[in-house]
């Protein structure tokens, strides 16, 4: 059986013009670190914090339900494409998250 291979194929890059930096106070409570945008191209999370930092894609993060786990110092950088709320809640309250969302 043949294989089909195209001649070329053409793929459209998402692209950045814009950074907007935001900080986010700890919290033992669940919060809102980013709010679902649809024009976000994508985004990055430091936790500026000796705590470790729960994230999670959704509008409630626990300390055992969560998408990542960030220690003190911690980097996460948001998948591209992914526009929806983004909560996260600390194991202690000092320090903040730096957040920077691309659009």
């Amino acid at each position: 059986m043949a294989l089909y291979n195209p001649a070329s194929v053409t793929v459209a890059e998402s692209t950045s013009g814009t950074s907007t930096p935001t900080t986010v106070p700890s919290s033992i409570t669940s919060g809102i670190i980013l709010a679902a945008n649809s024009n976000r191209k994508g985004g990055t999370i430091w936790n500026d914090s000796t705590a470790t930092l729960y994230l999670e894609f959704g509008a409630t993060a626990t300390t055992s339900a969560f998408t990542a786990k960030l220690y003190a110092g911690g980097y996460y950088e948001i998948p591209f494409h992914y526009t929806g709320v983004i909560s996260g809640i600390w194991s202690a309250a000092n320090g903040n998250a730096l957040v920077r969302e691309l659009t």
